[in-house]
């Protein structure tokens, strides 16, 4: 039989899927050929948003209209989030939580035997939980692979769902990590991103902090780049930073997660740090390393947003100089603190604050890629397309090259930046 998996949401589930398709391959079943038809369909969910779920369900009907006697598995974080829901879900056949993963194939086999339908969705705890050690040797046609090392969040900021979709902070074992990376290494990747629901928290509770996971996967041959995943920026300290900084395969772009540049609007999102902390923060990482990039998320009109708090966010955005923001507009999430907050903002208002800050954030990504130029620095090439070779640097600046040399693909190359395109910049190898 083959199977397929459709993957909705972040790294952290793109690592889940692969490990999934990674399983089944190992128990003899194939992979399909048609990326929406299978025997098998694997959907791997994403409930951060409201939005997320209404693409959720939205794909399921199309893969069930697609499939109309195929085996459809949901997995992930909505069937975890809202487990009393999924007995609405006639569509699927089986329905597993994110502690149940490792049940996917027992429970294929069940339906394959006896068509018995199947909900397995078990709560998380609220300590002690052991962390569920996936573990992937390739990922896909990457040119990078992600590697998930911690799981779970105790933060419950007041809009978000993913605490009860994750469960407590849990991290993977340091001896486990380094195997993984060896594993990737021989298999030909030469960069990996290190990825987790809460990735500053890695190590929490244990005997070994990020620093140490960036270390071990810097310390293994044929990995010549490391990077990180999104970031809480409060705890990004000095002591962290200088040891970061004492890797020369670490890659300095900080994704700081910053949601809001007003102290009210932090405040009342239960974030734990204030606009001068981070600012604090970004100088901290500007002075430690050298040509690091700073990204971020910033959401407008959360509840209770005046026009006065967005625009104090807005004058902090801009302050800052990221080198890329994804903006987008607050969107009340069931079971959250947020949904029963006052004075929700409407939702024209709402977009026309993402359309503001939007324009402003482009300017400041303009700045950043014509910061670039004239740098000759390392660029990791993922493709060749349409006459360009394309990949990134350290810091993520997309770079394109003119050339038909596909032998450069995986390879890292000198280049020299030369102008600004859009949304990347263009170079001529240095060689």
């Amino acid at each position: 039989m083959n199977f397929n998996i459709l993957t909705l949401g972040c790294k952290v589930n793109q690592y889940e899927s692969q490990a999934m398709r990674e399983e089944l391959l190992r128990h003899g079943y194939s992979l399909s050929d048609d990326r929406e038809k299978a025997d098998i369909m694997v959907i791997n969910t994403c409930t951060v948003t409201s939005v997320s779920d209404a693409k959720n369900r939205k794909l399921i009907r199309r893969v069930r209209r697609m499939n109309p006697e195929g085996i459809i598995v949901l997995t992930g974080c909505m069937p975890q989030a809202f487990p009393q829901e999924m007995s609405s879900f006639t569509e699927c056949d089986i329905i597993l939580g994110n502690k149940e993963r490792r049940q996917l194939i027992p429970a294929i086999e069940r339906f394959l035997r006896d068509k018995t339908s199947l909900i397995d969705i078990s709560v998380h705890q609220n300590s002690g939980a052991e962390y569920e050690n996936l573990t992937v040797s390739s990922f896909e046609d990457h040119t990078r692979a992600f590697l998930k090392i911690e799981d779970g969040c105790n933060r419950f900021c007041s809009y978000c769902i993913i605490p009860y979709a994750r469960g407590r902070v849990r991290s993977k074992p340091l001896s486990d990590l380094k195997s993984e990376v060896e594993t990737l290494a021989n298999n030909g990747y030469r960069e990996v991103v290190l990825v987790g629901i809460n990735l500053s928290a890695y190590g929490q509770g244990e005997a070994f902090s990020l620093a140490d996971a960036v270390e071990a996967a810097c310390g293994v041959d044929g990995i010549e780049r490391v990077r990180l995943g999104s970031l809480e920026p409060e705890q990004m300290d000095e002591p962290l930073l200088k040891r970061l900084a004492a890797q020369k395969k670490f890659c300095p772009q900080f994704h700081l997660s910053l949601q809001s540049g007003c102290d009210k609007t932090l405040k009342a999102m239960n974030r734990h740090y204030d606009s001068a902390q981070y600012a604090e923060i970004v100088g901290r990482i500007r002075s430690s390393f050298d040509n690091a990039s700073i990204t971020t998320d910033v959401m407008v009109g959360f509840a209770g947003e005046s026009e006065e708090d967005f625009e104090k966010s807005l004058s902090f955005v801009k302050s800052v100089g990221f080198a890329k923001v994804h903006v987008f507009p607050y969107s009340v999430r069931k079971g959250t603190k947020a949904e029963s907050m006052p004075d929700h903002v409407a939702p024209a208002e709402k977009e026309r604050r993402a359309k503001v800050m939007g324009d402003a954030v482009e300017q400041s990504r303009r700045e950043f890629l014509e910061s670039q130029l004239g740098k000759t620095e390392e660029v990791l090439f993922e493709r060749l397309r349409h006459g360009h070779l394309e990949g990134y640097t350290k810091n993520y600046t997309p770079v394109h090259v003119v050339s038909t040399d596909a032998s450069a693909c995986s390879e890292v190359r000198l280049v020299r930046l030369t102008a600004v395109g859009v949304d990347h910049c263009e170079g001529v190898l240095a060689e």
